[in-house]
């Protein structure tokens, strides 16, 4: 992949994360990933890090404060939002109410559900980055 930033993934399930460190590593994809389990952690992450996030991938349904929450509290910093960074939700059901809301109240780029079995999350994933891997957008390198 020649983006080289790191994928921020903001996500409570130990196993979820393990299953797309596993699909990443077969898709021989290198790039470091930093692992958030709240909001607020990845908020001190953005504001502070000279880092140059590839993607940030962050599941809907998270304790405490949910993954649209966190996405609004992202825009609304403005040393945060002007990074540019593509967000995506990645979560195992889609309320079409929080699909809309995602789309129309806050900036994301996509709103992915997860597939039941380890090749549906392959082929997704692969689909998601290659996107991204072309994408000319203002954090692009």
């Amino acid at each position: 992949m020649a983006k080289s930033g790191p994928f921020i993934l903001i996500e409570d399930d130990p196993d979820d994360k393990a299953i797309l460190e596993d699909v990443l590593n077969e898709l021989n994809i290198t790039n470091k990933i930093i692992w958030f389990t709240n909001g607020q952690q990845v908020l001190e992450y953005l504001k502070t890090t000279t880092d140059k996030p590839f993607i940030i991938i962050c599941d809907v349904n998270l304790p405490g404060q949910n993954g649209l929450d966190i996405k609004k509290q992202l825009d609304k910093d403005y040393h945060v939002s002007i990074k540019t960074i593509p967000f995506v939700f990645y979560s195992t059901n889609a309320n079409p109410d929080f699909v809309t809301e995602a789309f129309t109240k806050m900036n994301v780029q996509g709103f992915f559900v997860k597939p039941s079995n380890y090749e549906g999350i392959k082929k997704q994933v692969k689909a998601m980055l290659d996107y991204w891997e072309y994408c000319k957008h203002p954090n692009s390198n």
